[in-house]
């Protein structure tokens, strides 16, 4: 039946029928499956792929020139990290079935998974060696620990401690949504063996670094040398600088473990993403060239082997590579990167620099490659992530997947439009918006004007789950967003001008930009909006409230800001704060007062929702809980909505579904009569 579900019939989910009449809601957000871990295999015949579903995880397989599918895995556990073995046969992937994340392989042909292996401690990810012997495998341990025995010897040791103190020598003491517990990401290199898999070797024993690095960072950082003797890894070097540097290399050594090697000593900015080509040649990575600067451009690195040259690819292309994959010939780079609202597909010569764009239209991304096809995902604003293939020349769009037809099969999305205006200075924003879901020419519709976070982001053409604009718009609102100046893929110049300029730049295009909708498109009602952001978003709607305090009826803050110089003292990623404001507090003081919403609070006189979670260490609670306090000191209609149990971001669906409710109830308040 679920196969049925997924998979009945090839109709796009953009294509809805023309009788839909019901509006998307959050119940209906939350039961859309999602496809991951997608991988092509070697010889490009099949097609493997994840699909979740509010209940469970499975494996499903596609055969690509016919498109006929089969579900390769029925187990209630979480199957994740598909990875092919050199035949094209099997598959290896990450399960947790018997209590334990471990490695799993099933033949494509039939018959039940079997267990690879089966370490003491959670396999987080692996990799396999290009002469198939050999597994990278990243696990949880105690850096003084040199082996995967004291490492769980020392854990059990831990949790039987009598009192419950933490202690710390450095920075960061928390990151993300979680205290610093001693224990690091390291790299163990296995054998594979005809029977379980239950010793391996750590590389780098010792290393008080994350390897790859925590929290989002995976085994993309990670990858073998050609003759799968060596291991390439992203990482910082262990140092006492670890919350204030962005200095990642890329550190090589050997299997057996010994000397590790800094391959880029030179870059004291980011670089990532080693991958070498596929005639052994050249080493590929995104290095960027600012120290501190978290969103500088990724621009496209290039070492040939043979002579040890190093080049940027494309350096005059003023895009930050997201993702890339060599061509099969070595010639040709396969990138994406964030292009005016969109996430595209672009072909990079490795010879001569010259960039083409293959694709572009809404958000795509795990791009693989088999001849002439490329084989990738996507999303935009009216439909979930599915997998498509094209044509290296940019023909031959076909969607492959799917998903979610029954579930969307009643659902009419708003139409949606990107915009450009003239905003700061007089250049060019770009912006979208999307008509509520039952939209009648004529009639005169509140806006709920989305502020995106970062501050270097975008609300661009894409399908978001705790942001969806096809929600608003289900609610009956004109949605508007506009990538301000700081927003990412409109060229690196634009994405810097944010720096050191929060309430300064940005605000101007936002009051540009809601003037411009509501002069260009008559049925947006200028006069009953509300405003609302996350993160800078949520900081935005503190400026907002002390220096545009009549621009709106309403302010939705979540995980905003509000105390410049607090926030400093308490956030964990303390190079983001130094490169935005200019430097520690103690030498920039200025610069955090200058746009500092909390200067401006005796102006503030909008409503508004505040909303943050209690584990959030990126912008602590207290920045929320300050905003309330000046709100509730001053008389102004506030509320108040925590979730002990979230971090930065709202992932259980059923605080989803009440903070959507929360959000939806306080706009309502104000803009309906």
């Amino acid at each position: 039946m679920l196969k049925k579900r997924l998979f009945g019939a090839m109709l796009a989910t953009c294509a809805l029928s023309v009788s839909a009449q019901s509006a998307l809601t959050v119940e209906k957000l939350n039961s859309l499956d999602k496809v991951h871990s997608v991988a092509l295999s070697n010889n490009g015949e099949y097609l493997v792929y994840g699909v979740k579903t509010p209940n469970r995880s499975d494996l499903f397989l596609q055969r690509t020139t016919t498109g006929k599918v089969s579900q390769l895995t029925s187990h209630p556990s979480y199957e994740s990290s598909v990875i092919w073995t050199k035949d094209s046969q099997s598959v290896y992937f990450l399960a947790n079935r018997n209590g334990s994340s471990q490695i799993w392989k099933i033949n494509i042909n039939g018959g039940e998974a079997i267990q690879v292996t089966d370490f003491p401690l959670d396999v987080t990810g692996f990799k396999l060696s290009p002469d198939g012997k050999k597994f990278a495998v990243a696990f949880e341990v105690l850096a003084h620990c040199e082996t995967l025995a004291c490492s769980v010897k020392e854990i059990e040791k831990l949790k039987r401690v009598p009192h419950s103190a933490q202690v710390y020598n450095q920075l960061p003491v928390r990151h993300w949504d979680t205290w610093e517990d001693g224990l690091r990401s390291h790299i163990f290199i296995a054998d594979i063996t005809d029977k379980h898999i239950t010793t391996a070797k750590d590389i780098t024993p010792k290393w008080d670094t994350d390897i790859p690095a925590k929290p989002f960072a995976g085994m993309e950082e990670v990858t073998f040398t050609p003759d799968s003797l060596n291991i390439v890894f992203s990482a910082k070097a262990p140092s006492s600088d670890q919350a204030w540097t962005t200095n990642y290399d890329l550190f090589q050594v050997s299997i057996e473990g010994g000397e590790i090697k800094n391959l880029t000593p030179n870059n004291k900015a980011w670089d990532a993403h080693p991958t070498f080509s596929p005639d052994g040649r050249y080493l590929a990575y995104v290095a960027m060239k600012r120290p501190g600067f978290e969103a500088d451009r990724f621009g496209l690195m290039l070492k040939d082997l043979r002579s040890g040259d190093v080049k940027e690819v494309a350096p005059l292309w003023d895009r930050s590579v997201s993702s890339f994959t060599f061509s099969e010939n070595s010639r040709a780079l396969y990138v994406t990167a964030q292009d005016v609202g969109q996430k595209s597909i672009f072909e990079i010569s490795t010879n001569f620099g010259d960039v083409r764009t293959v694709y572009s239209d809404g958000i795509a991304g795990d791009v693989q490659l088999s001849g002439n096809e490329i084989y990738f995902t996507r999303h935009a604003l009216n439909s979930p992530k599915q997998i498509y293939k094209i044509n290296k020349d940019g023909s031959e769009l076909t969607q492959l997947t799917q998903l979610n037809k029954e579930q969307l099969k009643d659902v009419q999305f708003g139409d949606f439009e990107q915009f450009k205006f003239n905003g700061w200075n007089n250049e060019t924003v770009h912006g979208y918006l999307v008509k509520p879901w039952n939209f009648k020419a004529g009639q005169s519709y509140p806006i709920a004007f989305l502020v995106h976070g970062g501050p270097q982001g975008s609300f661009g053409n894409m399908f978001h789950y705790r942001w969806n604009a096809q929600l608003w718009a289900a609610q009956g609102y004109g949605v508007v967003m506009v990538d301000f100046h700081g927003s990412t893929g409109y060229g690196q110049a634009f994405t810097d001008s944010i720096s050191r300029d929060w309430g300064g730049k940005p605000l101007e295009d936002l009051q540009k930009g809601l003037q411009y909708v509501t002069n260009t498109y008559k049925w947006l009602d200028g006069s009953n909006a509300c405003a609302l952001g996350a993160s800078y978003g949520g900081y935005m709607m503190n400026w907002i409230a002390g220096n545009w305090p009549t621009g709106f009826k309403c302010l939705v803050n979540h995980a905003g800001l509000y105390d410049m110089p607090s926030f400093y003292q308490s956030t964990e990623e303390l190079w983001f704060p130094e490169y935005e404001m200019g430097g520690p507090i103690w030498n920039k003081s200025e610069d955090y007062q200058k746009f500092n919403p909390a200067n401006f609070a005796e102006n503030w006189k909008t409503p508004m929702l505040v909303i943050h979670g209690l584990k959030d260490y990126r912008v602590p609670y207290a920045q929320g809980l300050g905003a309330y306090t000046n709100l509730q000191r001053k008389g102004i209609d506030s509320k108040l909505v925590i979730y002990p149990d979230e971090n930065h971001w709202i992932l259980k669906k059923e605080n989803l579904v009440h903070w959507y409710s929360e959000v939806f109830d306080w706009m309502k308040r104000y803009t309906q009569d």
